[in-house]
Parts: structure tokens; C-alpha cells; sequence
């Protein structure tokens, strides 16, 4: 574990009384009450806590919980520590699939047990932050990969489930890296790819993920669309932003784009079935070569 901190580490708790951390060897923690999981919800969109701590008696019971509609950002965000009744192991077994990090019995938590179980909570959350943005990340663009799509996708799939919203996810495979490796060498694919990237990134909304996942592919995840025919009129607009040819090397590179696009609920509800499905589109399915024809006519006029 890392050594203590000069930085108190804050902790929403929702818990009564809230435990007294001040002088817990393992902080120093700010404990911050709230009287609901409404409060909590709120004040975790006010600010990013180190910890979350829940008695379950407050909230009404492990169901209670596991279905609030918050807890998916709760887990994201913070450590969360669960205090509840004798625990059993599928109690605990739900809770862990949920996200939380630790289970207490209401009889082991007391202060001195809390600061360590908290420290140790936030210390494993932070290593494992580490460890999957690593694992989380294409080098040569900066983007998320496809592990981590498939991750930001699963949490939004989960918000979906507790508040219905439609949302999109658009594939689009890039013709001409190979040929621009093959001419000009790696290093001039990979600031292709760059500039092809952040093409990408500028045609969207700040909420809007891009991602890569491959050498020639990359996803666009439209968190929230207010009609069916938005995420079209998305991957015509994306379309036109990467066949306008890129500058490498002093030379004018041409790219060519198909593309993808699948919606939630109509093509799939969860991640792999998404993701699947605008691939394929994007690998020679019919919007593919719809959107490039719809694409190219648009070039014409």
C-alpha cells in the first residue's frame, strides 16, 4: 500500500451516524453525510470522491442498491464499500458483480476497520485504473481500444436499463493505410491514422466517444439520439469528413470509408451484439455501400 498522504482522501458516506475518521491511521479521509442515494447521486456530479460508503439499512436492502440507477457511475468513479447485515456469500458475491469493492458486517465496521478497508479500496481502484487504461488504450492515436469501447458501452448499456433512451454506435473501416505504409513507411501510416482520428473527434459532440479498434477501424459511440435517423445523418457527416484527402509527408493522401452504424434497442442490446453489427456493416453490408453512394452523390453536387 502507498504510503499516507498529505491530501485527505474524500469520502461520501451515507451511513448513521457517519463513522469518525479523523484520526484513522490510514487517512487522512473527509467524510462527507449524505441522507439519500438522490444526494449522493447529486453530489457525485458535483465532484469525483475517492470513496462512496453505504450502510445498506439506509438505502433499503441489497436490491435496493444494485438496481439505483447511480451506482454504475458510483462504481466507475469511486471505491465503493458496502456495510450491511451478517453478510452471506451471495450477498456479497451480487454486491462485487455490482462494483463494489469491499462488504462489511454492521459489527466489523468500526472506525479502525473502516479506515483500513476504505485505504485498501481506494489503493485497488487506483492500481486497477492504471492497469486498464494500459490495457485500455491505442498507442498510436491515444484513443480507447476495443476493450475499452466495449467497457463505456456496458455501463451506458446499464444506465439504459434503469432510464430507456436510444443510443448509437457507428463503425467506419478506412480504405488507403496500407498503401500510404507501403509508399511512405510505418511511421507515416500511424500519422495518418492520427490525423484521421482527430478528424473524427472534431465532428462530434464533447459526449460522443471515438475509439480504435484496428489498424484501419474506428467505432464512434453516440451516447443519447433524439430520433432514429440522427445516427445516419452522423455517419454521413463522419463520411464526409474523412474523404477529404490528408496531408502526409507533403503529399496529398486520399482515403476511402465505409460505413457502419447499429442503434439500441433495434440492432442489439448489449455491446457485443452492437458492436457486431456495425462491423459488419462496415466490413461490405449494405448501409456501408449505401451511406459511401449517398456520400459520393453529395461529392458530386
Amino acid at each position: 500500500m502507498a504510503a499516507a498522504v498529505s491530501n485527505p482522501f474524500q469520502i461520501l458516506c451515507l451511513c448513521h451516524p457517519p463513522p469518525d475518521l479523523m484520526t484513522s491511521a490510514f487517512g487522512p479521509f473527509v467524510v462527507q453525510p449524505c441522507s439519500s442515494l438522490e444526494e449522493l447521486a447529486n453530489q457525485l456530479h458535483v465532484l469525483q470522491r475517492d470513496a462512496v460508503l453505504i450502510d445498506l439499512r439506509r438505502v433499503g436492502g441489497v436490491d435496493r442498491l444494485v438496481q439505483w440507477a447511480g451506482l454504475p457511475r458510483a462504481v466507475l468513479e469511486s471505491a465503493v464499500v458496502v456495510v450491511g447485515p451478517e453478510p452471506t456469500p451471495a450477498m456479497c458475491l451480487r454486491l462485487m458483480q455490482a462494483g463494489a469493492r469491499d462488504v462489511l458486517s454492521n459489527r466489523e465496521a468500526t472506525p479502525e476497520a473502516l479506515g483500513r478497508v476504505l485505504r485498501l479500496a481506494i489503493e485497488r481502484k487506483r492500481i486497477d485504473d492504471t492497469a486498464r487504461r494500459a490495457y485500455s488504450i491505442d498507442l498510436t492515436t491515444g484513443l480507447p481500444n476495443h476493450n475499452q469501447l466495449l467497457e463505456h458501452m456496458n455501463h451506458l448499456l446499464a444506465l439504459r436499463e434503469r432510464e430507456p433512451a436510444s443510443m448509437a454506435l457507428i463503425v467506419l473501416h478506412l480504405d488507403g493505410f496500407r498503401a500510404v505504409e507501403a509508399s511512405l513507411g510505418a511511421e507515416a501510416a500511424n500519422v495518418l491514422r492520427r490525423k484521421a482520428a482527430v478528424r473524427l473527434r472534431a465532428s462530434l459532440r464533447a459526449s460522443d466517444v471515438v475509439a480504435s479498434l484496428g489498424p484501419d477501424m474506428f467505432a464512434v459511440l453516440l451516447a443519447w439520439i433524439d430520433a432514429d435517423e440522427d445516427a445516419e445523418h452522423v455517419a454521413r457527416k463522419l463520411l464526409q469528413s474523412v474523404n477529404q484527402p490528408f496531408s502526409v509527408a507533403g503529399q496529398d493522401v486520399p482515403v476511402g470509408a465505409r460505413v457502419g452504424v447499429s442503434q439500441y434497442p433495434a440492432q442489439g442490446k448489449d455491446a457485443q451484439t452492437l458492436l457486431r453489427h456495425a462491423v459488419g456493416q462496415a466490413s461490405g453490408g449494405g448501409m456501408g455501400r449505401l451511406l459511401g453512394q449517398a456520400a459520393a452523390a453529395n461529392d458530386e453536387k
